[in-house]
């Protein structure tokens, strides 16, 4: 038996990875659009009108992607038990000094409930996307409550995705190897998911 257990495949890990590339290019030519504080981003995209198309079309990459992502793992992110309820009651320990790992599944509940708000803010995203993209066709009410709701999302999404880039880097050590290389070592497996790492042949 190998050092290694298969986490991710090859089509998950080039999912993600195009939600990750167009989310940040996203992040970057949204800035600007968002203040004008961040105005001196749109010189990555050859200015305002660069950034704006840019911004257009890896909007629909995301949306895309981010999508199919999200059904790909629907039937792991909505089955919860009661494992997943003590990971709650513990907030998955991380705010203890000797934190608890719970028997959990190929995900625990606090990245259930990222890939849920990912899947509907996804949605969300692209409705208001293809209104503000197209103001003129849609009442001016709508077009500002879109706008708005826009921004909100686009405020939480980077909030989150701190969080998750610190997750899966320094706050749990291992983790990226799973979606660069698509295995994780046994002992992180057992470690953090003992669950799934049963229903993958673990020992």
């Amino acid at each position: 038996m190998g050092k290694y257990v298969e986490r991710f495949n090859t089509a998950e890990r080039v999912l993600h990875w195009f939600v990750t590339v167009s989310f940040f290019t996203l992040l970057l030519s949204g800035l600007g659009l968002y203040s004008r504080l961040f105005h001196g981003y749109f010189d990555l995209f050859g200015g305002g009108e660069g950034a704006i198309l840019a911004h257009k079309y890896a909007g629909a990459v995301f949306f895309i992607s981010s999508l199919m992502l999200f059904f790909n793992h629907a039937k792991e992110m909505f089955t919860f038990d009661e494992d997943d309820r003590k990971w709650f009651r513990s907030l998955g320990g991380y705010l203890s000094k000797n934190p608890e790992h719970i028997n959990s599944g190929k995900f625990n509940a606090g990245q259930k409930m990222f890939g849920i708000f990912m899947g509907i803010a996804t949605l969300l995203l692209g409705v208001t996307g293809i209104i503000n993209w197209i103001p003129e066709s849609f009442p001016r009410g709508l077009v500002q409550f879109s706008l708005l709701l826009h921004g909100l999302l686009f405020v939480a999404f980077v909030m989150l995705m701190v969080v998750h880039v610190y997750l899966t880097t320094i706050g749990n050590p291992g983790t990226l190897e799973g979606m660069l290389y698509g295995n994780v070592r046994r002992i992180w497996a057992r470690t953090h998911h003992a669950k799934w790492y049963k229903e993958v042949g673990g020992e």
